[in-house]
């Protein structure tokens, strides 16, 4: 079991996904990675969207967890610069891994509810309080 940090940016009523492609599954996830000693999961969530996506990120605030393997700690973070797309992370490069691929895109937060998104209990609270445009 390994605790995890996501981020969830949201902009432009779309969201930063992670789409995966393994054993002949697709789904989404949110980006996000293990947290390493001696790291909070705030900062966990902003090392892993660097990684992952390529852009830091201003985390604004913890928008819920989930228990899988661990806690998974969801925050909703802003995006202060760098390229979208442009991650580096071990994932992105190291297909001997066996754990399928990634690719970060951005899904529009009315598309969430007929994907597979994970885990489903974060994207139905996003489609809650943002489903309809309305933003807090």
């Amino acid at each position: 079991m390994r605790n995890r940090g996501s981020v969830i940016i949201i902009e432009n009523h779309r969201i930063a996904l992670i789409k995966r492609e393994r054993d002949r599954c697709v789904y989404y996830v949110f980006p996000g990675g293990g947290i390493e000693a001696g790291e909070s999961p705030s900062a966990a969530a902003k090392r892993e969207a660097f990684e992952e996506l390529g852009v830091s990120v201003l985390i604004k605030e913890l928008f819920g967890t989930a228990e899988y393997n661990g806690t998974q700690y969801f925050f909703l973070a802003h995006s202060t610069g760098g390229d979208f797309g442009t991650g580096q992370g071990q994932e992105f490069f190291d297909s001997g891994r066996g754990r399928g691929t990634y690719k970060p895109i951005w899904v529009e937060i009315n598309s969430l509810s007929s994907l597979d998104v994970r885990p489903r209990q974060i994207t139905e609270k996003i489609l809650k309080y943002y489903g309809n445009g309305c933003y807090r």
